[in-house]
């Protein structure tokens, strides 16, 4: 079974590198895992910042705790580096 998920990290990550500039959009589910993804949405990719909505200021705390660990994750898979993560909250404007 590992090697099957190595595979499949793989496969995915050089689908996501190929979207260039679209691929952290692509792979912030992957990245944020499954119960997190449900409640975000990554919304837009520019000159490295990944702008994410969150439902609430609680969530936007917490994730910005593991900013470190999605960033590493992100630059493994994506082709243009991302350097930061901004978490919005999805009921006030950017």
């Amino acid at each position: 079974m590992q090697h099957a998920r190595a595979t499949l990290n793989k496969i995915f990550a050089d689908v996501v590198r190929r979207e260039g500039s679209g691929g952290a959009l692509l792979a912030w589910p992957v990245v944020c895992g499954t119960r997190i993804a449900e409640r975000t949405t990554a919304l837009d990719f520019a000159e490295g910042v990944l702008t994410v909505a969150v439902p609430d200021d609680a969530w936007r705390r917490e994730l910005e705790r593991f900013i470190p660990q999605y960033l590493a994750v992100l630059n493994h898979m994506v082709a243009e580096p991302v350097s930061k993560i901004e978490f919005h909250t999805a009921n006030r404007e950017r």
